[in-house]
């Protein structure tokens, strides 16, 4: 038994020795004839990037200059019919043997002097199209393979894309005069690297930005190897910033420094995962998106767990995100296929509420500036949409306090407005009506003193649970959502009377992220420390909105409309006036010339009446609750264009459930979740009234087909919103 075992360790030894004089022989063959394998490997790529991409690559030499070292000269790659991309006068590349063995290839040592890269966009062409033509072809061949082809893994697609970048980042390294230059028609931005170096694991780099503006430095360890990075961008002088942006996308983007790290990669139960971490010093935007002025963030910095699965990207709830004092903690996936779906979470521990309050980004919620407040807050937040499914997504949002109390206001006191206050109107930027908030004011109209008629059409139409809710309605913004993901447009909001009131009451109007933001904030500090009573809200609320061309609140607005006070407005007046809150400047346009309301909101004071009767606020109706009695005062008729003569009705429905279910119930909607008002079609009243003696209306052509119909509903339409644009501006 002891000499077999012997016998198998001899002949093993021998074998092995004969692996390895062979694989000598071979690497001296190779070695011998490596010339004429670089010259036919480069041949090939050149002819592949000629018939795949259109590019014409030249090279003006190439040869070993050691085992496993090549040097290039005079390298360029122009894409036929455009700009030249690059261009490299000399350069010397390094591989590293091991992972040649294994057919992969990283990059050992770099060396390049004198080169050019070059993006050229000029009118809708640029010079990289080919990368697009090539996913086209990707593309293509794609949807050719047969439903038995396997899959794309997406957590293998990352680990291939990660592993081969950082084997492409070498272990030594030294770039001269390397530029990287984008031209977008007549702009310029150029990154001319003087000198980059990697040296024992170190890096330093010297970054002259558009020809000396700005001299930028990335400097830190990199650690391909070991996949361990950790690397800080910051400019000599002055911030890390680039002219560029604002010219093109009107963003200004400012910071002094910018850390990124790279820990760990792995792959583990199907799953690929990257630790990391990024962090900002004094980031300053300005974007009119944004803010009205600058938005600086003095520090923030995110520990960030990635992960990559077969169908699915995602952030893991491990990571956390630092603003200030302040911390979160985010998830996020996406689910690719067989649907997509969305799921974002945040959450935070309960966290002392100053903190909180002194993270908030300078210039980001004016108003709040300067607050002191005492006690602890927590926030969780959940989003959950399936693509296949969108009405029924899931969501919630919520602050949950602690003993939280507002000790000083900052630069608003919210409280101001319990008393009688000076309200200011503006119009893009600009002070357009200043009126007093209270008794002083001859139109003030108390609460208690103006119709139950008006402030019951009101919450109909724009919150009903106003009363009952602590300033949102998580299911309207559901509801929201489901419509804009199904449109792609923003088309809805899920404002609640106690948003549009702070809107209107301590925000400016411009439409900013901010704005809505510090929007949601303040609502919640009003309702949660109960510093405005419901009541007093809706006291202001009628007493401050726009019900028409200058003309606010109710007193103003029910003598100017109807010669009446607020107190004697009828079901009619005041569900016409309830339609009007969205759009008041387009108001004199729902009226015919003879003062009564024009036929296509006749379905929406049924909508609205019947909602009210079936809640016991007003007696129910057959004559669609007070439609044909509403008359505008004679002294405004004359400010009414005539009325089109091809006006259609499109609530002319066989029956009332009909109608109101094709037109009431949509536009209904629209005005609570969305304030997106599309007027429906409306009918020749000649007609209708010709329709309802049963007699043949006068027309003055012959019939007309379906298709003339609706080519002038579309026509009509577009009038009349060319018209309200108008009014509006």
């Amino acid at each position: 038994m002891q000499f077999n075992k012997k016998r198998i360790l001899i002949i093993s030894g021998w074998v092995l020795l004969g692996f390895l004089i062979l694989g000598a022989i071979g690497a001296g063959i190779a070695y011998n004839k490596r010339e004429a394998l670089l010259k036919e490997g480069l041949s090939r790529a050149i002819r592949k990037a000629k018939r795949d991409y259109d590019l014409n690559v030249t090279i003006g030499k190439a040869q070993f200059t050691g085992f496993s070292t090549v040097a290039f000269s005079n390298v360029t790659v122009v894409p036929e019919g455009r700009d030249s991309l690059l261009r490299v006068e000399k350069t010397e590349v390094g591989v590293s043997i091991w992972p040649l063995i294994f057919g992969k290839v990283a990059v050992a040592s770099l060396t390049l002097q004198n080169g050019l890269a070059h993006v050229v966009k000029r009118d809708s062409t640029t010079n990289i199209d080919f990368l697009l033509k090539s996913h086209k072809k990707d593309s293509t061949a794609a949807t050719e393979t047969t439903d038995n082809s396997r899959k794309v893994d997406l957590s293998v697609v990352a680990e291939n894309l990660v592993d081969n970048l950082l084997a492409k980042i070498p272990a030594n390294m030294d770039v001269r005069n390397l530029e990287l230059r984008f031209t977008d028609n007549e702009r310029q931005l150029s990154f001319l690297t003087q000198t980059a170096t990697i040296d024992d694991d170190e890096l330093t780099s010297t970054i002259r930005v558009n020809n000396g503006e700005s001299v930028w430095h990335l400097v830190g360890t990199v650690a391909a190897s070991d996949q361990e990075a950790n690397v800080a961008l910051y400019a000599d002088g002055k911030p890390l910033e680039l002219p560029y942006l604002e010219h093109r996308f009107k963003l200004k983007l400012q910071a002094d420094t910018l850390r990124a790290e790279l820990r760990d990669v792995a792959s583990s139960g199907g799953e690929f995962k990257i630790e990391g971490a990024g962090a900002v010093r004094n980031l300053r935007i300005n974007h009119p998106a944004v803010a009205l002025g600058d938005v600086l963030v003095e520090n923030a910095a995110m520990d960030a767990n990635l992960f990559v699965g077969e169908n699915y990207i995602g952030i893991d709830s491990s990571s956390t995100i630092y603003l200030g004092k302040a911390k979160a903690r985010p998830f996020i996936k996406y689910t690719v296929s067989p649907v997509k779906i969305y799921d974002v979470q945040v959450h935070t521990d309960s966290q002392e509420a100053q903190d909180i309050f002194d993270s908030f980004p300078q210039g980001l919620f004016e108003s709040l500036e300067g607050m002191k407040v005492s006690g602890k807050l927590k926030y969780d937040a959940v989003l959950h949409l399936d693509s296949s499914l969108p009405d029924s997504v899931q969501f919630s949002s919520g602050l949950t306090p602690d003993q939280f109390k507002i000790l000083q206001f900052g630069k608003e006191d919210f409280s101001r407005v319990n008393k009688s206050f000076e309200h200011e109107v503006y119009e893009k930027d600009k002070l357009v009506r200043k009126f007093i908030v209270g008794p002083e004011n001859p139109d003030f109209t108390p609460l208690n003193s103006i119709s139950p008629n008006l402030r019951n059409a009101i919450l109909t139409a724009e919150d009903y649970n106003f009363f009952t809710h602590n300033g949102f309605n998580e299911k309207a913004f559901r509801v929201s959502l489901a419509t804009n993901f199904k449109t792609k447009k923003f088309k809805r909001g899920g404002s609640t009377i106690s948003m549009q009131f702070v809107k209107n009451a301590f925000l400016n109007r411009n439409k900013t992220l901010s704005r809505k933001a510090e929007e949601i904030l303040i609502v919640w500090l009003i309702e949660n420390q109960h510093i405005i009573s419901k009541e007093r809200m809706y006291e202001i609320y009628l007493n401050f909105i726009e019900w028409g061309r200058n003309i606010y609140g109710i007193g103003e607005a029910s003598r100017y409309y109807f010669a009446k006070s607020p107190s004697n407005l009828d079901i009619g007046e005041s569900i016409l006036l309830s339609y009007v809150v969205p759009s008041p400047k387009a108001t004199l346009s729902r009226f015919y010339p003879d003062g009564s309301v024009k036929t296509y909101l006749r379905g929406y004071f049924k909508l609205i009446g019947r909602i009210m009767a079936s809640r016991g606020l007003t007696p129910y109706d057959t004559t669609a609750y007070g439609f044909y009695g509403v008359r505008l005062r004679e002294g405004l008729r004359q400010e009414i264009a005539p009325a089109d003569s091809i006006e259609i009705d499109s609530l002319m429905m066989p029956d009332e459930e009909t109608e109101e279910s094709a037109n009431g119930v949509g536009d209904f909607f629209r005005r609570v979740l969305g304030r997106d008002r599309e007027e429906p079609e409306v009918v020749n009243p000649e007609q209708e009234a010709a329709k309802g003696k049963g007699e043949v209306a006068p027309t003055d052509s012959v019939p007309k087909s379906r298709r003339q119909l609706r080519k002038e509903r579309r026509e009509q339409r577009r009038r009349e919103k060319e018209e309200q644009e108008k009014q509006e501006n």
